[in-house]
């Protein structure tokens, strides 16, 4: 069985790359794709997701990813985020190890880059990990509490803990 992490995946690029106007479509397109759903999963995955139905014209419709366009809606996007699937922040000198379930590294690596924080050089990806590159020690510190704070607020342990849920 596929997990929740790996369908939610799969939704975004769904709806990132196609004209997908209805759950049903979205269930139809999720089983191509080897997934088992209902229509009550996918409608449960839109709200989780915060995907928007915007109208084309003529009647038509599509599903598209939340827009992002406000330093605030970045934030409380970043901390939705570290609290479904951050699982321990650390650091070692002015980098930061976030250890992200699999599969949403990139996804909370480009909010962590919307942030546009003076303190964060770069953050780089991978499938589970991300490096932040902070630009003093002083400010990695500040980010690794900010950051551990985060996971604290989502119910999830820091520093080396295995993830509560």
């Amino acid at each position: 069985m596929r997990s929740k992490e790996e369908r939610h995946r799969a939704i975004q690029e769904i709806v990132s790359r196609e004209e997908i106007g209805t759950q049903k479509e979205l269930v139809e397109r999720l089983r191509q794709l080897g997934f088992d759903v209902t229509q009550a999963t996918v409608s449960r995955d839109i709200a989780e997701l915060r995907l928007a139905r915007v109208a084309l014209g003529k009647g038509r419709h599509k599903y598209v990813l939340p827009s992002l366009e406000l330093p605030e809606d970045v934030y409380e996007e970043l901390k939705r985020q570290f609290g479904l699937f951050v699982k321990d922040v650390d650091r070692g000198g002015n980098v930061l190890v976030v250890k992200t379930a699999e599969g949403h590294a990139s996804g909370i690596a480009l909010l962590l880059d919307r942030l546009k924080r003076d303190e964060i050089v770069g953050t780089l990806a991978g499938e589970d990990t991300i490096l932040v590159v902070a630009r003093t020690e002083e400010g990695a510190r500040a980010l690794e509490e900010e950051f551990g704070g985060l996971l604290v607020a989502g119910g999830r342990w820091r520093r080396g803990a295995q993830a509560s849920s």
